[in-house]
Order: C-alpha cells, then sequence, then structure tokens
C-alpha cells in the first residue's frame, strides 16, 4: 500500500483526493515520462506514478487501481471509462440479449441452424439465444463421448428440451471415444483424438438432420 499524490485537472484524477492509498506491487520505477507524457502522479519513491499524453490519448498508472486496496480505484476507472473514453453507461446485459437475439434473428430470417451443444456455458448461451431467435428453425447436436460428469447427460437433456422446448439429438458415441483413447497416456494426444472424434461425430449427425429435411 502507497500514498499516491495526484493532481486534480488530470482526466484520470477528477473528484479523487489529492493524497490517497493505491496498491503498487511489483516495485517497478519510472523516473521519468516518456516524450509527450505529463506526470499526473507520483509516490515518495516513484517520480512517475501516472502520467498522460492527450494529445494522443493515452493514459497509464503505475499501480493498480482495479483493486480493493486502491482507495480510489472504481472511481479512477470510472473517470477512465466516462471522461478520457467518452462512454455513456447506456449498455445493460439485457439490452445486449435482446439486440442480439434480433441480430440473430435478422441475419438468419428464414434459414435454419445446426448447433453443436457440449453443455458448457458458452455452446449453451448460443444455443439459448438462437432457440430464442429463431425457435423451431434450431436443431441442437448434444454428442454423448462418454468423458462427462454423472447424470449431465440427463441433466442437458432436461435443459434444452423439457425446459426449452430446443429439438435436440443426442448421439451415443460413448464406446467409439473411449476405444479410440484406450492406452493412450499423454495428454495432448488424447486432446487430439477427442478433437477428432467429436468433429466426424457432429458431421454425421449434420448429415442425418440434413436427410430427414
Amino acid at each position: 500500500k502507497t500514498p499516491v499524490r495526484a493532481q486534480a485537472n488530470a482526466a484520470l484524477f477528477q473528484k479523487v483526493p489529492e493524497e490517497s492509498v493505491c496498491w503498487m506491487s511489483h516495485t517497478d520505477y519510472i523516473s521519468q515520462p516518456a516524450p509527450g507524457f505529463e506526470i499526473k502522479a507520483f509516490t515518495p519513491v516513484c517520480p512517475v506514478a501516472a502520467a498522460e499524453n492527450v494529445e494522443k490519448g493515452l493514459y497509464c498508472v503505475q499501480f493498480h487501481p482495479e483493486v480493493l486496496h486502491t482507495e480510489n480505484g472504481t472511481k479512477i476507472l470510472h473517470n477512465f471509462v466516462y471522461k478520457v473514453c467518452g462512454c455513456a453507461g447506456t449498455w445493460k446485459m439485457d439490452s445486449f440479449v435482446e439486440h442480439s437475439v434480433n441480430a440473430l434473428r435478422e441475419k438468419i430470417g428464414n434459414g435454419k441452424v445446426l448447433c453443436a451443444l457440449s453443455g458448457g456455458v458458452d455452446s449453451s448461451v448460443c444455443a439459448a439465444m438462437l432457440a430464442k431467435a429463431i425457435g423451431k428453425q434450431l436443431t441442437c447436436v448434444f454428442v454423448d463421448h462418454g468423458l462427462l460428469r454423472k447424470g449431465e447427460v440427463e441433466q442437458v437433456k432436461h435443459d434444452f428440451v423439457a425446459a426449452t422446448g430446443i429439438r435436440l439429438i443426442t448421439v451415443d458415441a460413448a464406446d467409439d471415444f473411449l476405444d479410440a483413447l484406450a492406452g493412450v497416456s499423454e495428454p495432448e494426444r488424447k486432446r487430439k483424438i477427442i478433437g477428432e472424434k467429436f468433429i466426424r461425430t457432429f458431421e454425421k449427425a449434420q448429415r442425418q438432420v440434413l436427410e430427414e429435411a
């Protein structure tokens, strides 16, 4: 924890006390600012704790504004986002979902989408947003490769069929995956085998969906 003295007229330090405690944990030392930069904060042992080049729009600090130990870190970050970057602060997560769903609906139109669903966060969010955007036009493929947690297959089926009504094709490929992995101990080799098997299994499911269509 280090006392930092800042200039009140600096963009990053508006409405920040002239002296406050900041977290400087790396013991790096800057003796002078880079050409075109002006010093905007310093400590008893570090002549350059913050500097700015307004012309180039560059602002830098030598401490951690993002940690709780920095007393006014949130205010410094607030100044950067709103004063320096000029952000409006109108973005909200719910509007992000709404805008993204509308964008998906517009882009896909009457087309159909095949989504590889693993049950993890990324693919699950993707599937949920696609379902919200295009409904019955979506088909998800879930590959049971035999390496899932106990009960995960049933959980995915419940979450994406019973709860949302998403059309879900579950492929039982556990034996195929485990046979391919038998006797393999090297981690990178395992990853490549799993990746290759997953792609080929998904391709088979894709052909099935196209034939049914």
